[in-house]
Order: C-alpha cells, then sequence, then structure tokens
C-alpha cells in the first residue's frame, strides 16, 4: 500500500497564512490609495473651463415640455451648467469644519448616469459619486418609473454585485452607498420640483451618452404592447 500523503507541516500552513496576511494588506491599502485619489472630471461637459455654459433655466424648460407635451433633450453641458449656477454649495454634518462642498457635476453614458460630489477634504480634493439608472415598466396600472441606484454589475457574466459609485477613483459595490446615502438625499432635497418634472412627470426617460432624453407623451399603442423595459 502507498504511503498516505503527509499533512503540510506547521511552519509551511504559517508561511501561506502570513502570505494571505500580506496579499490582504497589500489589497486593502491599494483601495484606500485610489478612495484618496480624486476623479478625473475633465471628460464632463459642463467642467472644463472653456465649455459655453447654457443659461436657460431647465426648472422652466422641464415644464414647458409637460405642459405643452413635447420631448426634450439635454446635454451633459446644459444640465452641468445650470447645476453651477443654481447650487450653493455647503457641507454639513461632523465633517463640517474640515471640509466644502465645492460643486456637483453629472456624467452621462449609456444606460446610467453618475451623481459626482466635488470636495475638499482636510485642505485636499476629493470625489464621491453614485450611479443612477433608469427602468420603466408597463403593467396593468399604467407606465411605472424605478430609480436603481447602481450602474449595472461589474461584469456582464457577474450580475452581482451591482456598481454603486466611486469613491474616489475606486468602483464601489452599491451596498457602500450607505456610507454617503444621507449626502445624496440632502442633495436631492433642493430640487423637488425638478425630479417630479424630470422622473414623476415623463412617460419615456432615456440616458445615453452626453444626453438625458425626456418625452412626456404616452407611448404609442404599438409601444405599449411591447413588455419589458425602455
Amino acid at each position: 500500500m502507498a504511503d498516505a500523503p503527509k499533512p503540510p507541516s506547521r511552519g509551511c500552513t504559517a508561511k501561506l497564512a502570513a502570505l494571505l496576511l500580506l496579499v490582504t494588506v497589500v489589497g486593502l491599502g491599494a483601495a484606500l490609495y485610489f478612495t484618496i485619489l480624486p476623479q478625473d472630471l475633465d471628460d464632463i461637459g459642463g467642467y472644463a473651463p472653456g465649455d459655453r455654459l447654457v443659461a436657460r433655466n431647465l426648472t422652466t424648460v422641464l415644464a414647458n415640455s409637460v405642459e405643452r407635451g413635447y420631448p426634450l433633450e439635454l446635454t451633459e453641458t446644459e444640465i452641468n451648467g445650470w447645476l453651477r449656477n443654481v447650487l450653493v454649495m455647503k457641507q454639513g454634518g461632523r465633517l463640517e469644519e474640515n471640509a466644502t462642498l465645492d460643486g456637483v457635476r453629472v456624467r452621462l453614458e449609456d444606460g446610467h448616469a453618475e451623481i459626482i460630489m466635488e470636495r475638499t477634504l482636510f485642505g485636499k480634493p476629493h470625489t464621491i459619486s453614485m450611479f443612477v439608472s433608469i427602468e420603466q415598466m408597463e403593467s396593468e396600472e399604467g407606465l411605472k418609473t424605478q430609480v436603481h441606484l447602481h450602474g449595472g454589475p461589474y461584469h456582464e457574466d457577474l450580475p452581482q454585485p451591482t456598481r454603486g459609485g466611486r469613491f474616489g477613483q475606486l468602483v464601489v459595490p452599491q451596498g457602500f452607498l450607505l456610507l454617503v446615502m444621507p449626502s445624496f438625499k440632502e442633495l436631492a432635497a433642493r430640487f423637488p420640483e425638478e425630479i417630479r418634472l424630470g422622473f414623476e412627470e415623463m412617460s419615456r426617460i432615456t440616458i445615453k451618452e452626453d444626453r438625458l432624453v425626456l418625452d412626456p407623451r404616452p407611448p404609442t399603442r404599438d409601444e405599449t404592447a411591447l413588455p419589458g423595459t425602455f
């Protein structure tokens, strides 16, 4: 009979455990490093100094679209230019003495938007963000719009976990948004009328690259016959 395999020595097990601990510490250190680095915002329309900012009042534009029943297309530059004009920045909470809220930007990509807060934290630039996607379903009760606080899965073959946002340059799972949700709720509370007009009153909402397409007109008979999302 062949001899039974010898169990790994205690020294080998200790080395393996030490290696795993080292890899974990290095991984956590790298993650922390990327959370401190602010993400690059130069690709966002309305952010660069040379961008031409559109002065039209988006609240009025949304109201006219709903009242007169015509579709509306808003560019990334228009949205960010409007935000720059109307937002008065103030950092609250425990970090009030050591942090300032310097700006809010929106990045529009196919299927989702990213809402980004720029802050100065202990004298250093810092960013946090949240992904937002829209799902619209037609049912017997009518068209329902759901706002999902994620930007889809990390990989198409792995539906979970979903991408919640970014802390600095690090993309974090949706569950981590609990740490920053109060800040985003406070931001949303400043725009109740715009949220009502832009999401609750619109029948169709589509987020595209650099474009937010809104349509208050109800779907046609052919469109309502198709199940799924818009």
